[in-house]
């Protein structure tokens, strides 16, 4: 996992990419010009400037892709039975949720598309890297060393997903690069120099990958001068556990 610091973003060049999950909140984007999100789980990037959404399976032909996106103009705090006054006994009724005030919806002329089908919630991103993505694991934000590495794997051809959340031994853990191979999971991981020195941290690292190994996959670790110093020998270690794993499977089914 890289280093736990995120590259500090003026809050006029972030944007935020959330979920759409029925068709609903699209004609409320659209027609009423506001989209909601809890206040309890709102993401990092909840200032940015602009917002785009990406559709889940509810949208048919459009589902696993960003089609759309909006200046946000305001935001506000409300109750879900301010947002939904004909919701009023709803269980969270009385939870407090931001309220974005939206500009009118923006059509992209190439949706930015998820190759197997990405289960979710926010990417916060920057606008410079929505206006240049293909897929969604362009959007990604959170790592110089994890771009460094997605631009080598793009040029080999080496289909990866990014942040990817999973499952194992009953813990929760968010992989760096998850490549999904004919014979088993390869886990990828950029570890800054400074975070994953830390005594704590190697522990739980240690723990992490004993998680990951007994459910089936292999798990690599390249530092910081591995990747900037000689990143040609981290593609070649990369390339031979893809080999030793089949290959990399075609992104032909969701997450």
């Amino acid at each position: 996992m890289s280093e736990n610091i995120a590259y500090k973003v003026a809050v006029g060049k972030q944007m935020l990419v959330a979920l759409l999950n029925n068709r609903a909140a699209l004609e409320r984007a659209r027609e009423e010009g506001w989209y909601h999100i809890p206040v309890k789980s709102a993401p990092r990037a909840i200032e940015a400037p602009r917002i785009a959404f990406y559709q889940t399976l509810a949208f048919k032909e459009e589902k696993w892709s960003i089609r759309y996106w909006a200046d946000v103009v305001g935001r506000d705090i409300v109750s879900r039975r301010e947002l939904f006054p004909h919701q009023l006994n709803h269980s969270r009724a009385d939870l407090q949720y931001y309220k974005l005030r939206l500009g009118p919806l923006q059509t992209l002329e190439r949706p930015i598309v998820s190759k197997r089908g990405r289960r979710l919630v926010f990417i916060p991103t920057t606008q410079a890297k929505f206006k240049a993505a293909r897929e969604i694991n362009d959007l990604f934000h959170d790592s110089p060393l994890e771009d460094g590495l997605w631009k080598l794997f793009k040029k080999s051809r080496i289909a990866a997903e990014r942040q990817l959340f999973i499952s194992a031994n009953r813990r929760r853990y968010c992989l760096d690069f998850a490549l999904f191979c004919r014979r088993g999971l390869i886990d990828i991981e950029c570890d800054g120099d400074f975070w994953h020195t830390q005594k704590d941290q190697i522990a739980r690292d240690k723990k992490r990958d004993n998680d990951l190994t007994s459910d089936g996959w292999a798990v690599l670790r390249f530092t910081t001068a591995q990747l900037r110093e000689n990143s040609s020998e981290c593609l070649d270690i990369v390339r031979r556990t893809i080999y030793t794993h089949g290959g990399v499977f075609a992104a032909d089914a969701p997450l």
